[in-house]
């Protein structure tokens, strides 16, 4: 399975006002792994940025001036996501910019229609109900180290999300115990090596999301005359 994980930076904050990408963030799972591939750019959005932007990413329109726009690196980019699922956190943002980008040079395309995609900040409230769910609060939630954010960067941000997307949804797919070959054994053949992966880190919930699913049971009973869960 392939999936992309992607961030965006821009302008400000609405497409409608104006507002554009200025760098372009993706890396790559391969069932579930990640791999070396990645996709980066900064681009020069021909418009200045708002000091609110400024003071989240940092980037200045000055060091964008000898960027590529966005029509120069576009078909790069639908071709780097091409048949792959989208993760992106809150995804309503990144689309709408990068829908609106499309639809300045003329392309039929919308990101949508053209691939998968998964909100994790929709699969984090559905998880986490009632609690904060920003990047940061899942990386501290998971324990993803994002010492190194100390502005929000498309690529950075991306591979962060990768982490904690993982840490989600149950780390690593594969459960196995891994075959691994091993040579030059005494009696001159490969071998095989049955080697254990380290064991899965359990998170223990906290006491307020514990009270948050005793509520949600007593609710279910309370709707339904009967809960299966309280039962046993």
């Amino acid at each position: 399975m392939r999936q992309i994980v992607l961030d965006t930076e821009t302008t400000g904050l609405d497409p409608q006002d104006g507002h554009r990408i200025i760098e372009i963030g993706a890396v790559e799972l391969m069932d579930r792994r990640l791999s070396e591939r990645r996709f980066h750019q900064y681009l020069n959005p021909e418009r200045d940025i708002e000091e609110g932007a400024l003071e989240v990413h940092g980037i200045s329109r000055e060091f964008l001036q000898d960027k590529p726009v966005f029509a120069d690196i576009a078909q790069e980019f639908l071709d780097f996501i091409a048949g792959a699922e989208l993760l992106i956190h809150n995804a309503a943002f990144d689309l709408g910019f990068l829908n609106m980008e499309l639809g300045l040079i003329n392309s039929p395309v919308r990101i949508e229609n053209h691939t998968r995609v998964l909100d994790t900040l929709e699969l984090a409230r559905d998880l986490h109900p009632g609690q904060r769910n920003s990047l940061d609060a899942l990386c501290k939630r998971y324990e993803v180290d994002n010492s190194s954010r100390n502005l929000h960067g498309a690529l950075l941000d991306s591979e962060i999300l990768a982490d904690v997307y993982l840490a989600m949804t149950g780390g690593q797919s594969d459960l196995a115990l891994t075959l691994e070959v091993v040579t030059g054994q005494e009696s001159g053949g490969d071998a095989l090596e049955i080697k254990e992966r380290p064991a899965l880190r359990v998170l223990l919930p906290s006491d307020e999301e514990t009270g948050l699913h005793e509520a949600r049971l007593q609710a279910i009973r309370k709707k339904s005359g009967h809960c299966l869960w309280l039962e046993l």
